[in-house]
């Protein structure tokens, strides 16, 4: 099952409630499709919150509200309000730690 991306015409109200995994990639990025398969995996598991994407490149204005510098760069949100952020390639373990901390 793929992983929906986000616009900015439905951003908000995606993580306006419980706890997001957002990652923030680029189609042209290596380090990226390195973390695609991880998020993917995580995403068919996710049990108690949600995961999604979003393309820089699509969506220039979100990556500049959350001043994504690199990518992929991924945000956990809670309740719309971003809790942790962890840039580049990470093991699904540390995603995952990341996640359960803000359950």
């Amino acid at each position: 099952m793929a992983v929906e991306h986000l616009s900015e015409s439905n951003f908000e109200s995606a993580v306006a409630q419980g706890v997001t995994l957002v990652d923030f990639f680029a189609t042209w990025c290596g380090p990226c499709k390195m973390l695609s398969p991880i998020v993917e995996e995580i995403a068919g598991e996710a049990d108690g919150f949600k995961v999604y994407k979003v393309d820089i490149d699509e969506c220039e204005d979100l990556a500049m509200d959350f001043s994504i510098m690199s990518v992929p760069t991924v945000m956990i949100f809670k309740d719309g309000d971003e809790a942790d952020r962890i840039i580049g390639v990470r093991s699904k373990e540390e995603l995952l730690s990341a996640v359960k901390a803000n359950l």
